[in-house]
């Protein structure tokens, strides 16, 4: 059987779930974004096997989310960074982040709380109008055909 190709579809969320849509993905793009960034690490704190970590490394650094930094010339040895590219699919992950403090936490709380730089509060992102600043939510638009549809 073969898998659907969601990146050639003409849809924004198929083409994004090409790249991360498989469950291991976000949560390395979670790990890199914290500061795991060596295969072993990453490999231990996730408790996935070393081929499974393999291909999914492969397939972000394929896909520009990921970068292969040598940091141990002897013997080589490499890191995985963010790409300015991954550090917006970052974003994506603190919206996640919104909805499952929201509605998976349970009585114990969030696991991980997230301190603003620009403010120094403890804080949640919030979906905002990139024209009018306006809060922006999926109550709140209308879908048209963009440019790209078919």
């Amino acid at each position: 059987m073969q898998r659907t190709k969601f990146g050639d579809m003409a849809c924004s969320i198929a083409r994004t779930l090409d790249v991360i849509g498989e469950p291991w993905s976000p949560l390395i793009l979670r790990n890199v974004y914290v500061g795991i960034t060596r295969f072993d690490e990453l490999r231990q704190t996730l408790g996935i096997s070393r081929k499974v970590l393999a291909e999914r490394l492969k397939w972000l650094v394929e896909n520009d989310v990921l970068v292969r930094e040598e940091y141990s010339r002897h013997p080589p040895r490499f890191e995985y960074v963010l790409t300015p590219k991954g550090q917006e699919l970052c974003d994506l992950l603190l919206v996640m982040v919104r909805w499952g403090d929201r509605w998976l936490a349970g009585e114990t709380g969030p696991p991980v709380l997230y301190r603003h730089h620009a403010c120094g509060e403890i804080s949640h992102v919030e979906l905002h109008c990139g024209s009018c600043g306006e809060p922006m939510r999926a109550t709140d638009v209308d879908v048209i055909p963009g440019p790209g549809a078919e």
